[in-house]
C-alpha cells in the first residue's frame, strides 16, 4: 500500500469508494429515540416497529437485522441506568430520600427533620415528591394515596424498597407484605413486588429519582427556613413542576411530555373513593362474645367465642373478619370500658333478656290485673336498678301459665293486703289455694272511751298546756 494512504483512499483509487456511500445513503436511518420510546408501550416489539418503518418507505428501508443493529447502537449510547425497559403504566417505584429537611416549630424553636417520599414512574420517569414527619405506616400509606392522586391513575405494580412500613419480612422469593399496605394495594388493584434484598438494580429507577429530587429540589431549598410541613410541601410542589418540565439530555421531550404520551393513557382509573387508612390486629373473642379494641368492647356472633379474628381498624369503623370473611362491623367508639353490642350476635336467651324493659313488664302485668301491676312495680323499684328485678318479674308473670290470670291476680292482691309483695309469697298463696279465699278484713279501729283524762287532738289546739301539765310525773302532786 502506498505511503500516506489508508483503506478508504485505496478504495477510492480502485473505484469502490463511491459505491459504498451511494449504496448506504439511499436508506432511511431508523429513529432510535422513537423506537426506544415506543418499546415502552404495552405489546410493542421491535418486529412491529420494523414493519411500520418498512411500510413507510419499502424501497429505502433496512432489513430487520440491520434495523435492530441501528437500534442497539442507539440504546448502547444511553446512560447505563436507562437500559432497562419499562412498560408504560406498569411500575411505580417508591422510596424515601436519605436527606431530610429541617422544619422549625414556631412556638418552641425546636427543629424537626421532615422525611422526603419519592415516587417515580418506570416508563416516563415522571416524579412525585412530598414531605412527611416520619416513615411510619400512617405517613407511608398517606404518601401513596397522595401519589396516586397526583398521577390521577394507578399503575399495575408497586415497587417499594424493603422498608418495614411496607414489607413485614423481607425475602427474595416470598416477602411478607404489611397487612395495611396489602389492604391499600387491594383497594387500588395494584400488585406489590418489593425490590429483592441487596439488589439495588431492582430499584435503580427510584434511586436515580431520589438523586434528582435531592439535586434539583432539596438543594435549592437548603437556604430556606420552613415553619410548617404544609409550607415545605408547597415549596416542593413548585420545584417539582419545574423538574418534570425540565428537558431530557439524551431523549426528546421531558418527564411531563413523556408522562402524557406514555403513562397517562394506560394508567388504570382511580377508585371512586381514596383509601382510608386502616390498621390490622388480631383479637380473640372473649366468653361474652366481645373483642377488645382500645379498651372498648365490640360484639361478634356468639358462635365465634374463643376464636381468633382479624380486625381492621379505621378512624370510623371496626371490621371483624374470620378467614377473610367479614363477620361483624361497628362504628368505632372511643369510650373506654363501654360495650357496643348487636342483638343478632347474642345467644337466643340473652337476646330475649335484652328485649325486656320496665315498661314492657308493667304493661304485661296490667293485662293481668291492677294488683299484679302493683306487685311488679314494687319488684322493679325496690332494686338499685330495674334490670336487677327482671328475673323475679319473669318468674312472677310466668305463674299465669300454670295457675291462670285470675288466680295470679287474686294471689297478688292477697300478698299486697298482708304486706308481703314478694314472688315467694305469691307462690305460697297459690300452692295453698289461699287466693280462692276472701281477703282478710281489716279490724275496725276501737272507739276511745269517754273520760275526762282522754283528750282528743283538738284539745291541744284550743287549750295550750300549762306549767302544771308539763311538770314531770315524779314531782306532780298526788
Amino acid at each position: 500500500m502506498p505511503e500516506n494512504q489508508d483503506e478508504a483512499a485505496l478504495a477510492h483509487l480502485l473505484g469502490k469508494a463511491s459505491d459504498v456511500p451511494a449504496r448506504l445513503s439511499r436508506y432511511v436511518v431508523p429513529d432510535g429515540a422513537a423506537i426506544h420510546r415506543d418499546l415502552k408501550k404495552k405489546g410493542v416489539t421491535l418486529q412491529l416497529l420494523w414493519e411500520e418503518y418498512r411500510a413507510r418507505d419499502p424501497e429505502h428501508s433496512y432489513r430487520y437485522a440491520q434495523f435492530c443493529v441501528h437500534y442497539r447502537t442507539y440504546r448502547d449510547s444511553l446512560a447505563r441506568s436507562l437500559r432497562q425497559t419499562h412498560r408504560a403504566g406498569e411500575k411505580l417505584f417508591v422510596d424515601y430520600a436519605g436527606q431530610t429537611v429541617p422544619v422549625i416549630d414556631g412556638d418552641t424553636g425546636e427543629i424537626h427533620p421532615a422525611q422526603i417520599f419519592v415516587a417515580v414512574l418506570g416508563a416516563s420517569n415522571y416524579t412525585y415528591a412530598e414531605a412527611t414527619w416520619t416513615q411510619q405506616l400512617p405517613d407511608w400509606i398517606g404518601s401513596h394515596v397522595r401519589a396516586f392522586a397526583f398521577l390521577d391513575g394507578v399503575t399495575a405494580l408497586l415497587i417499594p424498597d424493603n422498608l418495614r412500613s411496607g414489607v413485614a419480612r423481607a425475602c427474595r422469593y416470598e416477602p411478607d407484605i404489611n397487612p395495611t399496605y396489602a389492604d391499600l394495594a387491594a383497594h387500588y388493584g395494584v400488585a406489590v413486588i418489593p425490590a429483592r434484598p441487596y439488589k439495588p438494580k431492582d430499584k435503580a429507577k427510584v434511586e436515580v429519582g431520589v438523586q434528582v429530587v435531592e439535586r434539583w429540589i432539596l438543594a435549592r431549598l437548603r437556604h430556606r427556613q420552613f415553619f410548617s410541613l404544609n409550607e415545605l410541601n408547597r415549596a416542593i410542589g413548585e420545584l417539582l413542576k419545574a423538574l418534570n418540565d425540565r428537558p431530557f439530555k439524551k431523549l426528546p421531550g421531558c418527564r411531563q411530555s413523556a408522562f402524557e404520551a406514555l403513562d397517562r393513557p394506560v394508567l388504570k382509573p382511580l377508585p371512586a373513593t381514596p383509601y382510608e387508612y386502616a390498621e390490622w390486629k388480631k383479637a380473640r373473642v372473649s366468653i361474652d362474645y366481645h373483642i377488645e379494641i382500645d379498651r372498648h368492647y365490640y360484639s361478634v356472633p356468639h358462635a365465634l367465642v374463643r376464636r381468633e379474628l382479624d380486625v381492621r381498624i379505621t378512624a370510623t369503623t371496626i371490621e371483624c373478619l374470620r378467614q377473610g370473611k367479614r363477620v361483624a362491623s361497628h362504628a368505632r367508639s372511643l369510650k373506654q370500658g363501654a360495650h357496643t353490642t348487636v342483638a343478632e350476635h347474642m345467644p337466643k336467651a340473652h337476646r330475649k333478656h335484652l328485649e325486656w324493659t320496665p315498661g314492657r313488664f308493667l304493661n304485661w302485668a296490667l293485662a293481668i290485673g291492677p294488683a299484679t301491676r302493683d306487685l311488679v312495680n314494687w319488684q322493679l323499684t325496690r332494686k338499685p336498678h330495674p334490670e336487677m328485678g327482671y328475673r323475679a318479674c319473669l318468674g312472677l308473670l310466668n305463674l299465669a301459665r300454670r295457675y291462670g290470670k285470675p288466680r295470679l291476680e287474686a294471689a297478688c292482691a292477697r300478698a299486697l293486703a298482708i304486706g308481703s309483695p314478694t314472688r315467694k309469697s305469691v307462690v305460697s298463696i297459690l300452692e295453698r289455694n289461699l287466693d280462692q279465699e276472701a281477703l282478710p278484713a281489716l279490724a275496725p279501729q276501737a272507739a276511745l272511751p269517754d273520760h275526762a283524762n282522754v283528750r282528743g287532738p283538738g284539745y291541744y289546739q284550743s287549750n295550750p298546756p300549762s306549767l302544771e301539765d308539763t311538770v314531770p310525773c315524779s314531782t306532780a302532786p298526788h
